[in-house]
């Protein structure tokens, strides 16, 4: 590692110089060969080990991973999964990492090198096979170093109702053309090509068809996941470990970022592990997929294996739970997530795009939602360059959005927590989605999104000439609304590509090409009034409520 690279992620001097041995073969069960590279220190141990499972190849970008901890005092294993980058078998997303990972762990019982102290550390799918390993927790493991990572792939696809397409579509042409991409130049270069490789793909119907040319058969397991949108399905059961975050024991750090595709999970494993008493660390970022502070995450990996697998602890953070708070771009250190003092406090949807405090009379607003020119998405939860914090101003300005917002805050509002929407709505189609955002308004207008989230619904909670109630929990976020800011509600009708569209008709959505316009009209007050819910500082719980409208 270069000490540019130390100096600008900050890791201070290397303790050692390092020695790399290449093309490790490591032996399945089945025959199968894997292919690592094996780092470690060029000076006599004991030392423990990092095991780093990758289906992206063992180049520049993963060795920067790994040196770091070759150069303070870690060997690493850094092994090329099932079907990539030299190893042998097959390549299924997600099927064959818990087998692989124990067999990869047998096998380093019988190197001299090994001294019975294991750690693993990576970020999302690196995450994932850290999950799927602890399914049987192997008695050597010390500790755990999870980042933007996922437990549970079908969660992902199909979590809350509508397929994530944007998302899965662009990993499946990663995947399917990462052969091409072997230097750190033609990454990017590949990137920017995938961009553009599936740009018409995302429009074409039926969604089955989606898939059939970003790679042939080299990305055969995009249409299985098409086929298999039941959850329940056992298709999905070689690709999930959820049980692992019952089974896990030995001390995590998760690291996650508001905007992550997997940032959901990152807080179900949190809380899981939280329940169970694990020692479990928490940072959150305003990150998305890609933008994670490298340096910042690997200086806390390096403290968090100093602490548990080095040495014996105690924790080397001053405080379980680190989060960074938008709005006001601060770093604060809690107890616990969410905190303890955070308190709900409502607001309710009112004619005229207004959100505030008081119970409107009944009334509603429509908008309609037309499948040919389907609601798009800006920013957000995508692996796109452009995922993130975003200026919604363009989005808001289409009549198939419709917007909420308090008036100026004369105090700040800060919330901490799960917001969640309690949504009244009549709807005139066979099948409905409704994508809620929240915002935070500047006093010039630029509306910037904070968290979202999007479920569908169809027949028979569609009853024609019913009023259909759903409720949706945003994910948790860290915010301040300053003064003079407005909180801002969007509701549509979707966010697409990042979601696939609704057809608005009773056709399977895998198979269906024909669409209908969906009229909703959202209802406001008595009987059933429509209610976003906040989780406001406990200290500003009262203020906030004092101060609505």
């Amino acid at each position: 590692m270069s000490t540019a690279t130390r100096r600008r992620w900050k890791l201070g001097p290397a303790r050692n110089p390092v020695t790399v041995e290449r093309g490790v073969q490591v032996a399945m069960r089945d025959g199968v060969v894997l292919l690592a590279d094996h780092y470690a220190p060029a000076v006599p141990g004991p030392w423990p080990t990092v095991l780093m499972r990758c289906p992206y190849g063992r180049g520049l970008l993963y060795a920067a991973m790994a040196w770091p901890y070759a150069e303070r005092g870690y060997h690493v294993l850094l092994q090329s999964t099932r079907g990539t980058f030299g190893s042998g078998g097959t390549f299924r997303p997600y099927a064959d990492e818990a087998a692989d990972g124990q067999d990869t762990v047998a096998w380093l019982r019988g190197q001299d090198w090994f001294d019975g102290r294991l750690a693993t550390a990576g970020s999302s799918y690196l995450g994932y096979v850290q999950w799927a390993l602890t399914l049987d927790p192997p008695p050597e493991l010390r500790a755990m170093v999870v980042q933007v990572a996922p437990h549970d792939l079908g969660f992902t696809a199909f979590g809350h109702g509508p397929f994530t397409l944007y998302n899965r579509l662009a990993w499946s042409a990663l995947m399917a053309h990462q052969h091409e991409q072997r230097s750190a130049l033609r990454q990017v270069w590949g990137a920017v090509r995938r961009e553009k490789r599936i740009a018409p793909l995302l429009t074409r119907l039926p969604l089955s068809s989606t898939g059939e040319v970003i790679g042939g058969n080299e990305a055969p397991w995009y249409s299985e996941w098409l086929a298999h949108p039941d959850l329940s399905d056992a298709y999905w059961d070689a690709r999930r470990a959820t049980a692992a975050l019952e089974r896990v024991a030995v001390p995590v750090l998760l690291i996650g970022g508001f905007h992550d595709q997997f940032y959901e999970q990152t807080m179900v494993q949190y809380q899981a592990l939280r329940r169970r008493r694990v020692p479990v660390g928490l940072t959150v970022g305003p990150w998305t997929h890609l933008t994670v502070d490298v340096g910042l995450a690997t200086r806390e990996t390096l403290a968090w294996l100093d602490a548990f697998v080095a040495g014996n602890g105690p924790s080397p953070r001053t405080a379980p739970v680190r989060v960074r708070t938008g709005g006001v771009g601060q770093w604060v250190e809690l107890p616990e997530w969410p905190p303890p003092a955070a308190a709900p406090v409502t607001w309710y949807l009112q004619g005229g795009g207004v959100l505030a405090g008081t119970l409107p009379p009944a009334g509603a607003t429509e908008f309609l939602y037309d499948p040919r020119d389907p609601t798009p998405s800006v920013g957000g939860r995508t692996t796109s360059y452009s995922a993130g914090s975003r200026d919604n101003r363009g989005l808001e300005a289409r009549a198939d959005v419709l917007t909420f917002s308090t008036a100026p805050l004369a105090e700040p509002v800060e919330i901490a927590g799960a917001p969640s929407l309690h949504l009244c709505f009549r709807c005139d189609g066979a099948c409905a989605d409704v994508f809620a955002r929240l915002c935070d308004v500047s006093e010039s207008g630029e509306s910037r999104n904070v968290t979202d989230q999007v479920i569908r619904v169809r027949q028979p909670q569609l009853a024609p000439g019913t009023v259909c109630e759903v409720s949706l929990s945003l994910p948790d976020v860290s915010h301040v609304f300053v003064a003079g800011h407005r909180i801002r509600l969007q509701v549509s009708g979707g966010a697409f590509p990042c979601y696939a569209r609704n057809l608005g008709t009773t056709a399977d959505p895998m198979t269906g090409t024909q669409t209908a316009v969906v009229r909703y009209s959202i209802q406001h007050g008595p009987p059933q009034p429509s209610v976003l819910t906040l989780p406001v500082n406990g200290t500003q719980a009262q203020d906030a409520a004092d101060g609505r409208g």
